[in-house]
């Protein structure tokens, strides 16, 4: 699972470089380590309901994306706590989340994740020689609240030392697949994610897993 990530302000640097005319909104993105119920910033498709951003002046482009503030997590009717993950592979088999799966995709940016090993020893997982990583994720609304649930699969052969789950990382030209390619859905939800680097508090180093 993934119970934690975090957001520098590289992070929004970056955020700014994938999506133009956001600076203002960055003053307001979130930094730090997110928890569950707290706000993040999350990429989403723009909205057919207003205006799209303008055109870039470099490239002629259109952003892909627009910024969000969201809260993680679902709410459970008649139970405590927050969803905070679901299953990559069931995803679409689930009531509660298909429609957002097909409707609702959108991507989470961190500078890493961590994962907790069977002696509780915390790791921080992240792109080798990159500023960001993206996490694959969906949302709905809930009464006026926007809320994001971060999609897990089976880790792959970086993070599986650590923890048999991992979040679904994408890589960075697969951003608009994921929001936009329907077709492209079914293979990202069984898709391998990206080798990963490993830090970890009582190794002081960082270890790049073959």
């Amino acid at each position: 699972m993934c119970g934690r990530f975090y957001v520098d302000e590289g992070t929004a640097r970056e955020i700014e470089r994938v999506i133009r005319g956001t600076d203002l909104r960055m003053r307001k993105m979130h930094t730090g380590d997110i928890y569950p119920s707290q706000p993040a910033g999350i990429l989403i498709c723009c909205s057919r309901e207003k205006d799209l951003p303008a055109a870039d002046s470099v490239t002629g482009k259109t952003p892909a994306f627009e910024l969000e503030e969201m809260h993680w997590g679902f709410p459970q009717y008649q139970r405590k706590g927050l969803l905070i993950n679901a299953r990559a592979e069931t995803a679409l088999e689930r009531k509660m989340f298909r429609d957002s799966v097909l409707c609702r995709r959108c991507i989470i940016p961190a500078k890493h994740f961590y994962e907790w090993d069977a002696h509780k020893n915390k790791a921080a997982f992240f792109m080798e020689g990159k500023q960001t990583l993206y996490m694959a994720g969906f949302y709905n609304r809930f009464q006026d609240d926007k809320r994001f649930i971060i999609l897990t699969t089976q880790a792959n052969v970086s993070v599986s030392i650590v923890h048999n789950r991992m979040p679904l990382v994408l890589d960075k030209n697969e951003l608009e697949d994921w929001i936009y390619d329907d077709k492209f859905t079914e293979y990202a939800l069984h898709k391998i994610p990206p080798k990963l680097c490993r830090e970890q508090e009582y190794e002081q180093q960082s270890l790049f897993l073959t």
